[in-house]
């Protein structure tokens, strides 16, 4: 199946829904890339961006990678010189078929993020859609 792009804008502290879902769970998406850059590149920024399988209480900084629910997180910052243009991006290529949530913080100020996301779709079987919805129930059930 086709990869799948999404482009975007997130306010700082802002939660935003990329809606997947379907009525019968078939298609499942693994995540191939996931970019962010500030709204405006030369003023200091310090950004935190992360993708769930959940919808997040808030949005904030803080990136613990032991929490299941955590698809992927992206650090970009620019403070001074102090960390020119440094760029980090961790991924998880587990499969999901449900909505996605993406968060960004800008510590560094008040910039709102641009993000670029790759997803691999596929059609999943029975037994594999039932495994994947399987975990999403565990992991709603976790928040």
């Amino acid at each position: 199946m086709p990869i799948k792009t999404f482009r975007g804008n997130i306010p700082t502290g802002e939660t935003i829904k990329i809606s997947l879902a379907t009525n019968n769970g078939a298609i499942g998406y693994r995540l191939m890339k996931f970019q962010i850059m500030p709204k405006q590149s030369y003023q200091n920024y310090e950004i935190t961006s992360k993708i769930f399988k959940v919808q997040p209480a808030a949005a904030n900084s803080d990136v613990n990678l032991s929490d299941n629910t955590i698809i992927a997180a992206a650090f970009s910052g620019l403070a001074d010189g102090k960390y020119a243009g440094a760029k980090t991006v961790i991924m998880d290529r587990d499969v999901f078929n449900q909505d996605i949530y993406i968060t960004a913080v800008d510590n560094g100020g008040s910039q709102d993020t641009n993000f670029y996301i790759e997803l691999d779709s596929m059609t999943l079987d029975i037994n594999q859609n039932t495994l994947v919805t399987l975990k999403d129930i565990r992991n709603t059930d976790s928040q």
